[in-house]
């Protein structure tokens, strides 16, 4: 149902959503018109349709909370934390150092803790990767987004590739946690992300990812096309960089994506709550920072 605050430059949606719940507000045709004259507003037609099919929390765990800028503070991911928790998103993907602390501050909530392995760039070395999952695994981590050699892709080391993959998977899997595999698509030509698909499928990784989101673009619709062709269920795509408003978040659950990495989280659902209805979630206060964090 939309509330009388949506779209709040609309006068006559106001008008109309009072009238409706007072009869002496609305002689027969007066109402009509009014009613007829406001839904056929192409533009209002558009959001009001887009969100009929769904819930709140349809679009925010979709979400993984990006707070992976080098440049936040000890008090920004703090803040950034409880941002998330307000907004109830799927996963807050953090800084691997300040994950541990991170995981203190979700649990006993629906949001799941994630970070990084091989960030931003994937040249580490297999080892050096295998060593930062089980860092994080050991840290509470539930969710893997780690970054394939994009060097090794670029030179078409496909087994080097496929066997890192690989080993991050089964490490992961076997502690019951989720992988996210990054190709940094811009990098990338198409036969290279539809190789990426396959081996990501062969060895069972859980999400494929587009991108970084500290590359020299982001996801985009064509690729994310690209990545849904050509991966099978279970596997998952997720979208990061360039979904900045809840208009491109919906777009992109509607070609069939389940994830997607954002640091608009606060803009993208305020605007999904003010179209369901919903009071925007406010100002969000960080906890206190403990002496050894």
């Amino acid at each position: 149902m939309v509330s009388d605050d949506e779209l709040s430059d609309s006068g006559e949606l106001v008008w109309c959503l009072k009238a409706s719940r007072d009869p002496r507000l609305r002689p027969p045709e007066q109402w009509f018109f009014r009613v007829n004259s406001l839904f056929m507003s192409p533009q209002l037609n558009r959001k009001l349709l887009r969100m009929t099919h769904y819930q709140y929390s349809d679009l925010s765990k979709m979400i993984d909370h990006s707070l992976l800028n080098p440049t936040l503070t000890v008090e920004q991911l703090e803040a950034g934390i409880q941002l998330a928790i307000a907004y109830e998103v799927g996963s807050v993907c953090i800084l691997p150092y300040y994950h541990k602390r991170c995981v203190e501050l979700l649990a006993g909530t629906t949001v799941a803790p994630s970070s990084t392995v091989g960030f931003p760039h994937g040249g580490n070395t297999t080892r050096t990767k295998l060593i930062e999952a089980e860092q994080l695994i050991d840290d509470g981590c539930l969710e893997l987004d780690m970054v394939s050699n994009i060097s090794a892709v670029l030179s078409g080391n496909w087994k080097m590739v496929e066997n890192e993959i690989d080993a991050i998977v089964k490490l992961s899997h076997a502690a019951k946690r989720r992988v996210k595999v990054i190709f940094e698509n811009c990098y990338l030509e198409d036969e290279q992300k539809i190789q990426l698909c396959k081996i990501c499928c062969q060895v069972g990784a859980d999400w494929v990812k587009t991108s970084t989101g500290y590359g020299t673009g982001g996801a985009t619709l064509e690729d994310l096309q690209l990545m849904l062709d050509n991966v099978q269920s279970p596997i998952q795509v997720k979208a990061a960089g360039g979904i900045r408003d809840c208009d491109a978040l919906i777009k992109v659950r509607d070609m069939g994506v389940t994830r997607v990495g954002s640091s608009k989280t606060a803009e993208i659902l305020d605007e999904a709550r003010r179209r369901l209805g919903m009071a925007v979630v406010g100002p969000i206060k960080a906890a206190p920072v403990g002496a050894s964090y």
